[in-house]
């Protein structure tokens, strides 16, 4: 349950228009829902600040809708990632309102769109073939209440269209940089801000790239300082990561 349901149930059993004893129906899964084959946390929202995301490989389509659905209940917000068109298909039955991004294969249910987001999370990219992990951080960071800008198409095989962005670069709050090949952008980045850098290899590259390999190794090796790395094609964790920083340095504090 998020906290803005969790404040209008209390404040309708202050204005009585709920019972104790309904509103305590209302929150017997407020820690977990077990269906079986998963335990939904309905807790995540309260304890971290974003609801439990569905990570859709793995799973049977039935599986993932009613995952969905329990959450739906206590949340305004759902995302599914990595979700092939087939799913969107089935939660588009179930949510009429749910969003399919193609390109990081994601499907969003976001019911408060009062939101305008805070601060600046900027999502840099070193190429084209980086955009579908790059999309993935931006949704991510959105979803979770931050202002995205993206800056893509600006790998250090032409580093002058990187240059000629600093103010995008300097005025970010926390920046993401995606890159695949060697990874070298996000060095370069590192080296030029003093914002929190999140750096998020892709498996996009040749064969000695071993799968993102090369480029995980080159960003955890990175002599620039105020750089963390997820792992390889990570976007999620990515755009998870800079949106609770953003979060933290807008509000000065976790929530």
């Amino acid at each position: 349950m998020d906290k803005k349901h969790l404040r209008t149930l209390l404040q309708n059993v202050r204005n009585e228009d709920l019972t104790i004893d309904e509103a305590m129906d209302r929150l017997r899964h407020l820690e977990y829902e077990d269906l079986g084959f998963a335990k939904v946390d309905h807790h995540r929202d309260l304890r971290q600040g974003f609801p439990e995301v569905i990570y859709c490989p793995g799973k049977t389509t039935e599986q993932i809708v009613k995952i969905a659905e329990s959450m739906a209940h206590t949340t305004n917000s759902v995302l599914a990632t990595r979700a092939e068109a087939h799913v969107y298909a089935a939660l588009k039955e179930v949510f009429p309102d749910a969003e399919y991004h193609e390109l990081p294969k994601a499907v969003v249910v976001h019911r408060d769109q009062n939101d305008k987001g805070i601060g600046t999370v900027l999502i840099v990219a070193a190429g084209t073939a980086d955009l579908a992990v790059a999309e993935e951080a931006a949704l991510t960071a959105q979803l979770m209440g931050s202002r995205v800008e993206r800056l893509y198409d600006v790998g250090v095989s032409g580093i002058h269209r990187l240059f000629s962005n600093q103010d995008k670069l300097m005025n970010a709050n926390v920046l993401v940089v995606v890159a695949g090949m060697e990874g070298a952008l996000a060095s370069v980045v590192g080296g030029l801000v003093d914002k929190p850098i999140i750096a998020v290899p892709t498996s996009v590259g040749y064969g000695a790239n071993f799968g993102g390999l090369s480029a995980l190794l080159t960003m955890l090796n990175t002599c620039a300082t105020g750089v963390s790395v997820v792992n390889i094609d990570n976007g999620f964790g990515g755009g998870y990561n800079a949106a609770l920083i953003n979060r933290v340095q807008v509000n000065g504090s976790g929530g």
